[in-house]
């Protein structure tokens, strides 16, 4: 019998991989691309590593997912993120033919999936992306949270020692 997993479990597994973008100083959102209940692909943030805009997290989950079931097309797969996709990975999950999307974080400055606009079920669109939101919303929320702020006070106390060095 094979063990089945829920929607929490796989969000904890994206997690995981979020947790290695932080640990790459990248903001930590991390996919995990999963079909028939089994882990096909896994990504993270990696642009600022790469020098790669489109390195995020769904992007390189998406693209191994690609290789590693021999097509372009990812039908029946489930795409696990911690924050909900921009418009660039938005379409890329409509382009593959990504059959559901679970996120974690609502994105209110650029999340496509709901928060400032739902490119991914647009029905002008030739497929559509069933959408679940909320899975450890609060755990990955405070994720991105957590990063943004001790990035703020990174910043805040560089700049205090420039102004330390010239006084």
């Amino acid at each position: 019998m094979t063990e089945q997993f829920d929607d929490q479990y796989w969000m904890a597994k994206a997690l995981e991989y979020a947790h290695k973008a932080e640990q790459l100083d990248e903001i930590p959102v991390g996919a995990v691309l999963v079909k028939n209940n089994q882990l096909i692909a896994a990504g993270y943030n990696r642009s600022i590593t790469d020098n790669d805009p489109s390195a995020h997290a769904e992007m390189i989950a998406i693209r191994e997912g690609g290789k590693a079931l021999n097509n372009y097309r990812l039908i029946d797969c489930t795409l696990y993120v911690t924050l909900e996709p921009c418009s660039m990975c938005a379409g890329l999950l409509v382009h593959s033919r990504i059959k559901r999307l679970v996120f974690g974080a609502a994105d209110e400055k650029t999340g496509s999936a709901g928060s400032i606009m739902n490119l991914l079920q647009d029905s002008r669109l030739n497929h559509q992306v069933d959408v679940e939101a909320g899975a450890l919303s609060e755990l990955c929320g405070q994720t991105i949270s957590d990063f943004f702020k001790r990035r703020r006070q990174e910043i805040k106390a560089k700049k205090q020692a420039q102004r330390d060095l010239k006084a």
